[in-house]
């Protein structure tokens, strides 16, 4: 053979895949020929047999008009990545009846690059390492007779610098199989690479996935260079104990491994159904009997970084901003690395603990505890000492009442016996205790619902960003058929320039939405008074399961479907709104405490003051002029005060007319909040109502969109329609998802709002005491038929 044969790298799944299905299209023949398909492939696995089923299958739909397939089994071969093998299978199908071989396979085109000719027809199906192979990308066709080769180009220098620009590692594990590793000399290839990043590098053969994750040692990154052979079990192991280990991984395979857990790769999801086309389209040139070393060789594919979000968040790495408009992204946005990660119960609980607002609220209830004990201490004696030093002019000092100098004691003793003035500041004060203990239940109710709102938007957020990544790839895929377009001559550079002014918007738009979600979880920790700045995540909400089981979505849509059951549902609302209200009970109690000011100045005033009082003093010296006897002398006096109040300057008068306006005002207050309740209760129900249309039409809405999407998308691929249609299909398509988005999510938060205007909420209430709420709803029901 004149030319070398290149050596390859390992086949890209899908490529694989998609070329094996292209290969039905060679066996078309204008008559019912017998088609003899030999099969030469590295390694058998579980994935590999489930894609030869689906080759024999499409090989079969597709030529079976007009030749007989036949797949012999013996003419099937594994060699396990030898080479020497591989070699020895290769010449038993040159040596068979099969009338065309199929090779897949690093270990595979190590033996077509050994070959001066090829006896039978030959289809070498993979992707090429630019970095160690001799190919000439520019070149086009294999230019070798019986041969040809359907391949992509990967780059290992272009992979490992992506790898270090989003790790910085200074050691990284390759890992490549054993069989490809004893065969290629690897070190000439990734010395001057690793050598070129200013880090090192440890090679890792292997021939399982044992052999790998025993070696993933003195490594702070890890490149799969190989591992097409790994079953999707295998690499989703291997990916949990990398990142077990807080090792970032990168992988020259495709986005499948990425999402079943690896960080990252430059092969981006590749378009099926154009390399679908394109193989096709080649087969059937071969058929035609153009020779196989005429036909195009190489499948464009734009190289892209895709990394899985949950893994580079699980592995604490940011991906620069400057990346995200060249960054595809995998995964649920799910924060698995946060420590703490909320439901909407946990979130309420920890909020009722923590939240200063509440805290400040409860120590109010503890100031009007001790207004209580203050108004009490009326009652309480009062016992005063006091002592007197005397000196008088000693021409006044007379015995035995003015000695000239004298030391005196007193003890005064007072007991308030009754007090209307004081029982009624008593019974004032528990009132007052009891409304605030009211309005503090109304500000944890409220401080329910805002915790509630911010799970919900914190959820929202979420669902934003996804779908915000979601749109950002579609624009991506729509600049690429527009630069297809553009470049086949179907459409004017202007499509081109349009979805790039369009790429850079929604990338902004997605950062934004980035931004948006940490804003969310900055709220949460605000008003759990924790660091703002602690990581976090909120559980998914979903209604009829966890903590929303009682949540009876079917059955609440059909109570407030029937216009015959909303309005008595409604009227059951009020009712239980108005009993449950702490608001109307913090009224309530003030009411009272005004109505006890208002007897006190008015019957209460006439009522007398009955108290004890009593005195005793003591003369401990005297001396002087006027000074009778050296020893001590005491008295004491004993008695009951009663008194009633005649004239205090009408101030009674004034105190009860400032009463009355009180209770006017709360009662004026009473009526507003219950008219305020049934406002909101019925506006509630209401947006109930909307919430449970919204759900409905959101799936209908959304499945529309997106078909009309691919419908148009694929008619702007061919030049049918405009690229305004696009845009507008796109953007209807991104409306319509985000609705269905939050469609349920504003569905429980509408809940979690009608239960605050009914002061109930279901949550934090046990099975039995919901159980009671609904048996109270059917006594109304029945009561009200």
């Amino acid at each position: 053979m004149n030319r070398k044969i290149t050596r390859f790298s390992m086949l890209k799944k899908r490529l694989f895949v998609l070329a094996l299905f292209a290969w039905s299209a060679a066996s078309f023949a204008q008559q019912k020929e017998v088609v003899k398909v030999a099969i030469l492939v590295d390694i058998e696995t579980e994935e590999t047999v489930g894609y030869l089923d689906q080759l024999r299958a499409e090989i079969k739909a597709v030529v079976g008009e007009d030749a007989i397939i036949e797949f012999p089994p013996e003419y099937q071969k594994a060699h396990n990545f030898r080479v020497d093998q591989a070699l020895t299978n290769y010449k038993a199908l040159l040596s068979s009846d099969a009338d065309i071989i199929l090779a897949f396979g690093t270990s595979s085109s190590l033996v077509m690059q050994q070959q001066q000719s090829f006896p039978k027809p030959t289809i070498l199906l993979g992707s090429i390492s630019e970095d160690f192979s001799a190919v000439d990308a520019n070149l086009r066709t294999s230019g070798i007779t019986n041969f040809t080769y359907l391949t992509g180009v990967q780059s290992f220098e272009a992979d490992l610098q992506t790898l270090h620009e989003l790790s910085k590692f200074d050691r990284v594990g390759i890992a490549i199989e054993q069989g490809i590793a004893d065969n290629i000399d690897l070190k000439s290839t990734f010395d001057p690479i690793l050598e070129e990043l200013g880090a090192q590098y440890t090679l890792l053969p292997f021939n399982s996935l044992d052999d790998l994750a025993n070696s993933i040692v003195d490594v702070d990154a890890f490149y799969l260079a190989g591992g097409f052979f790994l079953t999707d079990d295998e690499v989703a192991q291997l990916a949990q104990i990398l990142i077990a280990n807080g090792i970032p991984s990168f992988t020259n395979s495709g986005l499948k491994d990425v999402e079943l857990g690896l960080m990252g790769t430059n092969n981006g999801n590749d378009d099926v159904t154009q390399i679908f086309r394109r193989l096709a389209l080649s087969i059937e040139a071969f058929v035609n009997d153009e020779p196989l070393e005429n036909l195009n060789v190489f499948v464009d594919a734009e190289r892209r970084l895709t990394v899985n979000f949950n893994t580079i968040d699980q592995l604490k790495i940011p991906v620069k901003y400057s990346l995200i408009a060249q960054t595809d992204f995998v995964g649920q946005y799910q924060k698995a690395s946060a420590p703490t990660s909320y439901s909407l119960l946990g979130l309420i609980n920890k909020t009722l603990e923590q939240n200063l607002t509440l805290v400040a609220n409860e120590l109010g209830v503890q100031l009007t505890e001790q207004d209580i004990k203050s108004a009490w201490s009326n009652y309480y004696p009062v016992l005063t000492a006091s002592g007197t030093f005397t000196n008088i002019d000693r021409r006044v000092a007379v015995a035995p009442f003015q000695p000239e100098f004298s030391v005196d004691g007193n003890l005064n003793l007072t007991q308030t016996i009754y007090s209307e003035a004081a029982s009624a500041n008593i019974s004032v004060q528990k009132n007052l205790n009891q409304a605030q203990e009211a309005s503090f239940r109304a500000s944890q109710l409220d401080a329910i619902l805002e915790s509630s709102n911010l799970y919900f938007n914190a959820l929202i957020s979420k669902v934003n960003l996804r779908i915000q990544n979601q749109n950002l790839q579609l624009t991506k895929e729509n600049l690429r058929i527009a630069t297809q377009n553009f470049e086949a001559g179907q459409a004017g550079k202007s499509d081109m320039l349009r979805f790039e002014s369009q790429l850079a918007q929604n990338t902004q738009v997605f950062i934004e939405a980035v931004n948006q979600l940490e804003q969310a979880f900055i709220r949460i920790n605000q008003s759990l008074n924790v660091p703002v700045m602690d990581v976090i995540d909120v559980d998914e909400a979903v209604i009829g399961q966890g903590v929303f089981e009682s949540y009876n979505y079917e059955q609440l849509a059909e109570i407030l479907d029937n216009p015959e059951l909303k309005r008595p549902f409604v009227e059951f609302l009020i009712e239980e709104a108005k009993r449950n209200s702490p608001e109307l009970e913090s009224l309530a109690y003030n009411i009272k405490a005004v109505d006890r000011t208002i007897d006190l100045n008015a019957y209460g005033r006439f009522i007398p003051t009955v108290a004890l009082q009593a005195n005793f003093n003591q003369n401990f010296n005297q001396w002087g002029v006027g000074s009778i006897d050296p020893d001590p002398s005491d008295n004491y006096n004993v008695g009951v005060n009663v008194s009633v109040p005649i004239l205090d300057g009408f101030r009674n008068n004034i105190d009860k007319q400032t009463a009355l306006i009180q209770k006017e005002q709360l009662e004026v207050n009473t009526a507003n909040t219950e008219l305020a309740i049934e406002t909101n209760v019925s506006v509630g129900v209401l947006n109930l109502i909307n919430q449970i249309a919204n759900i409905r039409l959101a799936e209908v809405s959304v499945a529309a969109a997106e078909e009309s999407l691919d419908l148009v998308q694929t008619s702007y691929s061919e030049g049918a329609v405009s690229i305004i249609q696009l845009i507008d299909a796109q953007n209807n398509y991104l409306q319509t998802q985000l609705a269905q988005a939050s469609a349920t999510y504003n569905f429980l938060l509408t809940a979690i709002q009608l239960e605050r205007f009914i002061s109930y909420n279901f949550l934090l209430h046990t099975e039995e005491e919901n159980n009671a709420f609904q048996q109270r709803f059917l006594e109304f029901m029945n009561a009200n038929d």
